[in-house]
């Protein structure tokens, strides 16, 4: 038996135990793209491990198949506020082709996905401590000092925001960017996640404000208005 008929065989039996319809299985090249996309792209490895790689405060994903049905995994990766609510999980914008690939990949079915709310519940708090607490925190620790307890899983150690020298060198908008964004897209780290697809605007600029508070400091004159 080979290992793609093994792996294939497997998904079958996944698929009946969950009683879920079985979806034929993900090419080589297909699976390969998937694993990609998660370890190279998104920042789902920022929280979540894959085989030996990945962070330590969310559930791993490797065996997700095993522990949620395939209409579960579909509606938590395309809303996971609405799927579950008061879920530390932002809801990573994409293409659907990536999505409906990344659905598949991890055992879900991309039918059964509802699409996102336009204003997630969970986007309603716009005090910036209380939003760092929840969606920071686990990385750059609670006063901003880098040393979360997700912080020894990842590769690049997070962000210090109570460092005056490096955040006094930055400008509010370029902080609003990377959390609005993510890291790769201001040339950093692809695990720092982007949370513009569930937090709001006034949000993410409270978490500006309150990253200024902790670093006690502002960014340079000519970046501000």
């Amino acid at each position: 038996m080979t290992r793609l008929t093994a792996w294939a065989v497997v998904q079958l039996l996944i698929a009946t135990t969950m009683g879920a319809q079985a979806s034929p299985p993900l090419s080589p090249f297909a699976k390969q793209k998937a694993e990609t996309l998660l370890t190279k792209k998104y920042s789902c490895l920022g929280c979540h491990q894959l085989g030996t790689e990945g962070g330590q405060i969310a559930p791993k994903l490797d065996d997700v198949r095993t522990r949620r049905d395939a209409a579960y995994i579909a509606q938590m990766i395309t809303d996971p506020q609405r799927t579950r609510p008061g879920a530390v999980m932002p809801r990573i914008r994409m293409p659907d082709t990536d999505r409906a690939l990344l659905i598949r990949y991890l055992g879900g079915d991309p039918a059964a996905a509802r699409p996102p709310v336009a204003v997630p519940p969970v986007a309603v708090d716009t005090n910036g401590a209380r939003l760092y607490a929840t969606w920071c925190a686990s990385c750059h620790g609670a006063t901003g000092a880098g040393n979360g307890p997700n912080a020894k899983a990842l590769p690049i150690a997070p962000a210090r925001h109570n460092d005056a020298t490096r955040m006094g060198a930055r400008p509010d908008d370029s902080l609003y960017d990377t959390i609005d964004g993510g890291g790769a897209i201001m040339n950093r780290h692809v695990r720092m996640p982007a949370f513009g697809g569930s937090l709001t605007p006034p949000q993410i600029r409270a978490l500006v404000r309150h990253i200024r508070t902790l670093c006690r400091c502002e960014g340079p004159t000519w970046s501000r208005s």
